[in-house]
């Protein structure tokens, strides 16, 4: 998907909500493990009800390895789905990858030209060699990790690195990168206070924002000092949409939860024109 596109589907719709796909056998409705395939179930009835308030959807790989072989086919049934029936969302593989050039190479081809996925997320440790691969694909989004939202975030990203600090040096050295225009950058919600910082560097490009929810990041900050005059976020809600209810209502329960961010998005998005 085109940046263009994805700017577009924010202003149609006056959300730029991603919905965290991180479905966990032990928390969705018990009902639903008596289903052939109770990861997908629940997906895609999360899916259904949700679609109309956000533009994002981000399985978190984890929750679907976990479980082997049967795991794996649920996200390729979800991304799938997703594809053929939500052509205008944008997707997210929330692998957090990165290796040696060839390694990422075949690890961007499995999540761009596979599964399909729009965009992946990238640890940018091991450096340009490591992140370029991905990259390089037209119109798929690398999701670089750059402030991240939780506690040992403070452990490296944080420390002084010559005349900043780590997660600026990334942001800095990145934005050399061959295809740095394909480029994202995860930054918690938990850590707004470093958004004036953060857009002084990358003005321009989207950041990917967890933490709303329930871990109680404060979309309010969010978009008071990250948003763009092309909107430049998306914010992500995982368990405070999908489990908000574990009855049989749990869709409704996700889709209400859902417009409740969006309407907060809207009033956003109203303000900035």
């Amino acid at each position: 998907m085109k940046t263009e596109e994805l700017i577009a589907q924010i202003r149609k719709k006056k959300s730029f909500l991603c919905v965290g796909l991180d479905t966990d056998l032990d928390k969705i409705p018990p009902h639903l493990l008596e289903e052939e395939d109770p990861i997908f179930s629940f997906n895609k009835a999360i899916i259904d009800a949700t679609h109309e308030h956000c533009v994002a959807y981000k399985p978190n790989t984890a929750f679907y390895e976990a479980y082997g072989l049967r795991g794996w086919k649920s996200l390729e049934k979800t991304i799938k789905y997703l594809n053929e029936n939500y052509t205008e969302i944008f997707t997210i593989a929330d692998a957090k990858r990165g290796d040696i050039g060839n390694t990422s190479a075949r690890y961007a081809k499995a999540f761009f030209e596979q599964l399909n996925f729009d965009a992946l997320t990238i640890a940018p440790y091991m450096g340009r060699d490591s992140v370029e691969p991905f990259l390089s694909f037209t119109d798929k989004h690398t999701i670089l990790l750059a402030l991240t939202s939780n506690k040992g975030a403070y452990d490296f990203q944080t420390k002084e690195v010559n005349d900043g600090q780590l997660y600026e040096l990334v942001l800095e050295t990145s934005k050399e990168y061959a295809g740095a225009e394909n480029m994202m950058y995860v930054v918690g919600a938990t850590k707004a206070a470093y958004l004036s910082e953060i857009r002084k560097i990358v003005p321009n490009h989207f950041l990917l924002i967890p933490g709303v929810g329930a871990q109680g990041g404060s979309l309010e900050e969010v978009c008071k000092y990250g948003m763009t005059k092309n909107v430049g976020l998306l914010v992500n809600s995982s368990r405070g949409i999908i489990y908000a209810s574990t009855g049989k209502d749990f869709a409704e329960a996700a889709s209400k939860k859902a417009k409740e961010l969006q309407a907060i998005m809207q009033e956003s998005l109203e303000k900035l024109g």
